[in-house]
Order: C-alpha cells, then sequence, then structure tokens
C-alpha cells in the first residue's frame, strides 16, 4: 500500500501533522482554527466579506432585523455590528430601511447580491474543507466544547 505523505506519528518528512499526535486537545484545536481561519480569511476577502458579515448574512437569510437584533443573534456588541453594517452596505450586501412600527429604528435586511455572496461563502466552504467520515460527531464535540468554555467564562466562574 502507498501512502501519500508522513503519518502524523512519523517525525521525518515534514507532513502537516508531523508530531502532533501527542498534542494536548486544546493546543490541536487552537493550531486547526488558526489554519481555518487564514484559508477562511483568503476567500472571504475574495467575496468582500469578513467573518462577523458572513454571520450577517447568514442570519439575515431567516428575514430582516434591527440592528440590536442583529448583535444579540451575532453575539457581538452593538458598535460592532454597526461597523459591520456599514461595510456590508457599502458592498451592496445590505439596505437599512426605517421600520414602519417604529420609526426610531432600521431594519436591515439582505439584498440579492448579499444572498449570492453568502452561497458563494458556503460554497467555497465546502470546496475549501474536505467532508469529514466523522463529521457530525466532530461538530457534536466542537459544539459540546464551546457550550462548555463560553459557560464558564460568562458564568463569572
Amino acid at each position: 500500500m502507498t501512502t501519500l505523505g508522513p503519518s502524523r506519528q512519523d517525525p521525518v518528512g515534514g507532513g502537516a501533522g508531523e508530531g502532533m499526535s501527542d498534542w494536548p486537545t486544546g493546543r490541536l484545536l487552537s493550531t486547526a482554527a488558526r489554519l481555518v481561519e487564514h484559508a477562511w480569511v483568503e476567500v472571504l476577502d475574495e467575496l468582500g466579506l469578513t467573518h462577523a458579515g458572513l454571520i450577517v448574512l447568514h442570519v439575515l437569510g431567516e428575514g430582516p432585523f434591527s440592528q440590536r437584533d442583529l448583535a444579540r443573534r451575532a453575539r457581538v456588541e452593538t458598535q460592532t455590528m454597526s461597523r459591520t453594517l456599514e461595510r456590508l452596505e457599502r458592498e451592496g450586501y445590505v439596505t437599512r430601511t426605517r421600520d414602519p412600527e417604529d420609526g426610531r429604528r432600521h431594519l436591515v435586511a439582505r439584498t440579492e447580491a448579499g444572498a449570492a455572496a453568502w452561497q458563494a461563502a458556503r460554497s467555497r466552504e465546502a470546496d475549501l474543507f474536505p467532508p469529514l467520515s466523522q463529521h457530525d460527531a466532530l461538530r457534536d464535540a466542537l459544539l459540546e466544547i464551546i457550550d462548555a468554555v463560553a459557560a464558564k467564562r460568562w458564568s463569572g466562574s
């Protein structure tokens, strides 16, 4: 049987996973997150998006929301959301209109260009990250880790 490169246990060959089999889980997650983020930033840059912008376009697939509701759903501060929306509006990906029920606030909606950019990002994501045989198990484990760490972080303990 022919192998395409060194295994994670193989200290020779300079493979991406070289020497990582004994790393703690946190270090593996951190390394994977950095690699994924760098790859994602390149893709999103090509589409005129940021991570935050992609999250907003995703949330807006459910319909228009106020800036405050968007910030809450994206788990960011309202000021951060404001900057994200300004950029998305400049790109033509969202529109802001007065709320007919409350003239003091605006509703943000995804445009056709925004929907196309979101779909292009989703397509590129599928191309960029290969499917995993245990994809659901990995997602479940990541969600469990995020929930546990977030609960400790925001509970004050």
